[in-house]
């Protein structure tokens, strides 16, 4: 069972799931701008990737620029904020029972499968 964390507007996430579907494996799509990850959802999903929460941050959205740049969060706050603008969020984020990466190109999909 394969999880990915999917925004149809995003190139990337729409090349990632193309990918995905043709390796036949099941795949359950949660378009996390509708249906953001809690915080509890979010510290699995960080561990699974080996990341700090600032490392998930989309550093060139303009949300980010206007209110969080520059600013000096905890990891706990940077989950909420997560949590609370999904769109912060970078994407597409790939998760199996074993592992997650973030799955911008193709080495990436590559560890997943």
């Amino acid at each position: 069972m394969i999880t990915i964390y999917h925004n149809s507007r995003c190139q990337k996430s729409r090349t990632a799931l193309s990918y995905l579907e043709n390796t036949g494996k099941e795949i359950t799509i949660i378009e996390y701008l509708k249906t953001p990850p809690s915080q509890t959802q979010l510290k699995h999903i960080l561990q699974l990737l080996g990341i700090k929460a600032f490392d998930l941050v989309r550093k060139k959205e303009e949300l980010y620029k206007n209110q969080f740049s520059n600013k000096q969060y905890t990891e706990k706050q940077w989950i909420k904020i997560l949590s609370e603008n999904p769109v912060l969020i970078e994407r597409p984020i790939i998760i199996t029972d074993k592992m997650a990466v973030i799955g911008r190109d193709e080495i990436s999909l590559a560890k997943i499968i």
